[in-house]
């Protein structure tokens, strides 16, 4: 019989607490670039909301979802790398189709000024 961790490590306190107030001041931030209008570009803001949100997806992988290169032998990790691959090639191609459909579908709109 193989001797397998058959128990994962599922963090400590301090670990979920680290996790806990990274995730706040992740998510203050934001809150506070919006309310407080401090950018004036809403395009900015918007890319540096969008920056946070990807910090904090790797926040809540790392410290409540354990996952590692380590974890499951790496399969959860190939495991989500491949749904990301999925995603990507689900949104661009949604995109494309939608880009070519407004093009080729709607000439009229199109305005030659």
């Amino acid at each position: 019989m193989s001797e397998h961790n058959t128990h994962p490590d599922h963090g400590s306190f301090k670990s979920y607490m680290t996790g806990f107030v990274l995730s706040v001041i992740l998510t203050a931030i934001p809150f506070w670039l919006v309310m407080a209008n401090v950018i004036e570009s809403a395009g900015l803001t918007a890319l540096i909301i969008l920056a946070f949100a990807a910090v904090q997806i790797f926040v809540h992988m790392i410290y409540f979802l354990h996952m590692s290169p380590k974890s499951e032998g790496g399969w959860n990790l190939l495991a989500l790398v491949f749904t990301l691959i999925l995603v990507f090639i689900a949104l661009a191609g949604s995109i494309w189709v939608m880009y070519n459909l407004n093009i080729n579908m709607m000439p009229g709109l199109m305005s030659d000024a």
